[in-house]
């Protein structure tokens, strides 16, 4: 297999060549590329190990990265100055090499990302779920692993990868490979997960979660039994595990 990075800010990942978004890969996430057809090479991620299809356009040779993105999205500009040109945008995770630091800037291979928007890539969060309060208000997205759109699993994924914890990226590994199960009646605790079939939320604090749902079209929280009964009555079954990482 061949070693690649995206070099595109979002990428999908996808099912097969021009076929459905399963999940998606950031700029400076690499890839092992298996096969190349038309213009589509079959890669696996190496965050999670997700295999699927992507433009091959959208790959490049592999870097060695120095800090990720840590502000739920970012710009890199033409200069060190914030009022010359944006160049493109970055989400949270994202990854670049550092070239030089002028003006409270980070010179990359993109252009100039300020600083303060940045962390070595060695350094890692503290709580997934801090992680994944700064995602709240984003529009939901099914498969997306963006600061433009992300889904109940990519919400879980980005704060424990944020964090050095490996998560797959589906909600059905997750609650199969994710922490212990607790004992029923247990009171949930923040960074608790909850499961359903096809849905996961985090505990945000004493009776609320924190999730990305198509109810609100959007990362939000809701309160716990509130959500737990919506779910239920809209045909989506009760609670299938409470998790505890």
């Amino acid at each position: 297999m061949t070693a690649r990075r995206i070099i595109q800010p979002v990428v999908d990942l996808q099912r097969r060549p021009d076929g459905p978004r399963d999940r998606q890969l950031l700029y400076g996430d690499t890839v092992k590329v298996a096969e190349r057809i038309s213009g589509w090479s079959r890669v696996t991620s190496d965050k999670d190990s997700y295999t699927g299809w992507v433009a091959s356009e959208h790959l490049g040779s592999t870097l060695s990265e120095t800090h990720c993105i840590t502000v739920p999205a970012t710009h890199a500009y033409e200069r060190a100055d914030m009022k010359s040109r944006d160049l493109t945008s970055l989400s949270y995770g994202s990854k670049v090499k550092m070239l030089s630091e002028q003006n409270g800037f980070l010179e990359t291979e993109l252009g100039f990302i300020p600083s303060v928007h940045c962390a070595p890539i060695t350094e890692k969060a503290a709580d997934p779920v801090a992680v994944a309060e700064l995602f709240l208000g984003t529009p939901y997205l099914w498969g997306g692993n963006s600061r433009f759109g992300l889904d109940c699993s990519g919400l879980v994924q980005v704060g424990l990868l944020a964090c050095g914890i490996a998560c797959p990226g589906d909600s059905g590994e997750q609650e199969r490979v994710l922490g212990a199960s607790v004992p029923d009646e247990t009171p949930a605790k923040r960074g608790d997960l909850l499961f359903w079939k096809g849905h996961v939320a985090w505990v945000s604090g004493s009776n609320m979660l924190l999730h990305a749902n198509a109810h609100h079209m959007a990362v939000a929280f809701e309160p716990m039994g509130q959500a737990i009964a919506r779910i239920q009555a809209q045909g989506d079954g009760p609670v299938t595990a409470h998790k505890r990482l």
